[in-house]
């Protein structure tokens, strides 16, 4: 909560990694703009410039709800420390006065406080020590009970002189790190409902990957249910990673084919095979460089060395699997920091539980997997027509134009 009396606020964002792009920097700087104003657009206008290491939020209408601005700035990838900060004119007892009053519920009910200036504009005529002495006495003669403790401070009062005006702000909450979307290339997330494969595309998209999402349906045997689950899985992933296109595709016919043809302990790793040719097809059509999976080494029977390395045979592009050192608890933490826990743990099963064999083979050989794969009839036929019938759905979390 701010106080009542109206004054202007902005946003201060740190962008971290970007400042060892050196010459390339403001190139992703750029890009990450455009992510942040598509991700507020739905709210209202912003403008966006740069200043001294320093990217720079201002709302242009006094109704914007700057509260759920900056709960989606937290998740917009490229960006480290955000802070809502108050502006005033650069005179010391404006400062003064604006400090103890934007502040003042955080003063109010803490203990011990320091206050901290950064002089960027060295004509200011006060020396940063200076601005701390004066900012501090003036929220002591407000708050007398207050104590100062400049090691372990319950609130942080913090005072930038800048080029454009003087910012003052608490203390800084974290972002979501990582490289801004659009910066890493694009790559196709192949998608269950479980926890693993959501968590997968978070961590790329954290890398600044564009994700196009294909998912596997097989009706009757998998419900409606089953892929609104996935839609809502990708709508949380979509508050990090922007906009997403999904494609469905009915793979009915091919596990039919798989289950008629194929020796039971194969099902799976033949499954996965063609579930590489098709993503491979479809990711190639939307300028993919790249499939990304959620396996963990082990975690399951086609999760061994030799079951992946007869899957990634099948796939015309590399595959990235960024869960594959980790085991599941680790998993379920990102999981739920996404809040996609919830969601994955729905009982509605993907096409992965059907025709489950009961007794897979852990160590199949490449050699085998492409006889038992050339048992099934009219393979490309199939291959072809899941592709051509594979429905977009388009996956906004905001329904607005986020990148």
């Amino acid at each position: 909560m701010r106080p009542k009396k109206r004054m202007k606020e902005i946003i201060l964002l740190k962008d971290g990694e970007l400042a060892l792009k050196g010459l390339n920097r403001s190139t992703f700087e750029d890009i990450l703009i455009k992510n942040l104003r598509g991700r507020l657009s739905s709210l209202g206008e912003f403008s966006f410039f740069k200043s001294q290491s320093t990217i720079v939020a201002e709302p242009l209408t006094e109704d914007i709800d700057l509260d759920e601005a900056v709960r989606r700035i937290g998740k917009v990838f490229g960006i480290v420390g955000i802070s809502r900060a108050a502006v005033c004119e650069k005179d010391i007892a404006a400062v003064t006065d604006m400090a103890w009053r934007y502040l003042a519920e955080e003063l109010q009910n803490a203990k011990s406080f320091k206050v901290t200036a950064k002089r960027a504009d060295k004509a200011f005529p006060l020396t940063s020590p200076e601005i701390c002495d004066e900012v501090g006495g003036a929220i002591l003669s407000h708050f007398p009970r207050l104590k100062v403790d400049v090691h372990d401070p319950a609130v942080t009062v913090s005072v930038e002189v800048r080029d454009k005006g003087v910012y003052i702000h608490g203390a800084q909450k974290p972002g979501a790190g990582g490289m801004p979307t659009g910066t890493g290339g694009r790559a196709c997330l192949l998608i269950s409902g479980g926890i693993d494969s959501p968590v997968a595309g978070y961590m790329l998209a954290k890398r600044g990957v564009k994700l196009t999402a294909v998912h596997f349906a097989s009706p009757p045997y998998t419900s409606q249910l089953a892929e609104m689950k996935v839609h809502s899985l990708l709508g949380k992933v979509s508050e990090y990673a922007g906009r997403v296109n999904l494609f469905t595709v009915h793979f009915t016919a091919i596990q039919e084919a798989i289950r008629d043809y194929c020796p039971e302990e194969m099902f799976t790793v033949t499954m996965r095979r063609l579930m590489m040719r098709i993503a491979s097809r479809i990711a190639e059509w939307q300028g993919c460089s790249a499939l990304i999976t959620g396996e963990s080494l082990g975690q399951v029977a086609s999760q061994t060395m030799q079951a992946l390395r007869c899957t990634d045979a099948a796939a015309t592009l590399p595959v990235f699997r960024p869960c594959i050192g980790m085991d599941k608890n680790e998993i379920v933490v990102i999981s739920r920091l996404i809040d996609a826990f919830d969601i994955s743990i729905q009982p509605y099963e993907d096409c992965c539980t059907v025709f489950t064999p009961r007794h897979p083979r852990t160590r199949p050989t490449l050699a085998y997997a492409e006889e038992i794969e050339a048992l099934l009839p009219d393979e490309d036929a199939m291959i072809d027509e899941a592709v051509k019938t594979a429905k977009l759905l388009v996956i906004e979390a905001y329904g607005d134009n986020a990148e």
